[in-house]
């Protein structure tokens, strides 16, 4: 189950990356994180750019409302996002394990 902290203007989860995947996509849930494949390689900020659009796209939300908050040079990140709730998170989850 994914860890989803609410505050008042969205929620925080934690991220498992995985940099120079085949395609760009939401992968499931591990340990608590949710886990992001991206195309984009590990260099110069790429895969995270990459991530926060993704989540952006994914969440229907702009990409200013994603913020990577740690793990810039770590697979293990922690991104806030903006306007979106526990259940909006949810909603995508069960859209990709289905």
């Amino acid at each position: 189950m994914l860890e989803i902290q609410e505050n008042e203007d969205g929620v925080v989860i934690s991220v498992r990356a995985q940099a120079g995947a085949r395609r760009n996509g939401i992968a499931g849930v591990h340990a608590g994180m949710l886990k992001i494949a991206v195309t984009q390689v590990p260099e110069n900020g790429k895969a995270n750019q990459a991530i926060a659009t993704l989540l952006a796209k994914e969440l229907k939300v702009s990409k200013s409302s994603v913020q990577l908050l740690s793990g810039a040079t770590n697979s293990h990140k922690r991104f806030a996002i903006q306007g979106v709730d526990r259940n909006r998170l949810q909603d995508l989850l069960d859209a990709h394990s289905s």
